[in-house]
């Protein structure tokens, strides 16, 4: 069993508070287990988190981190959805997602 943390990513840029909360993990869930998204199997969707528009994915296989991490850009589509939303996308560590969450806090 790898470690968690090397199996998770950090997601900014989920549209907050136009679904569902079960409903946009769902979503999520989907778009990273495609192979046009460089996905793989997803173990866990952690959202809503304590901090707006963003998720953690955790996948079952650390290499999959790798796949969607080289993925250009990756934007969350949906039926349910109006738009294309972009999504940035880290590594999970303690130093990075607070710095990341630092970001999207500046954001308007």
């Amino acid at each position: 069993q790898a470690a968690r943390s090397t199996r998770t990513i950090v997601i900014a840029g989920v549209p907050a508070g136009l679904l569902q909360d079960d409903v946009m993990a769902d979503i999520l869930t989907i778009h990273f287990q495609m192979s046009r998204n460089n996905g793989g199997d997803v173990e866990e969707v952690t959202y809503p988190t304590q901090n707006k528009g963003v998720a953690y994915i955790t996948f079952e296989d650390p290499e999959v981190v790798e796949s969607v991490l080289k993925k250009d850009q990756h934007l969350l589509q949906d039926k349910r959805l109006s738009r294309l939303y972009p999504l940035t996308l880290s590594r999970y560590s303690q130093h990075v997602s607070s710095s990341l969450i630092h970001l999207i806090s500046l954001m308007p």
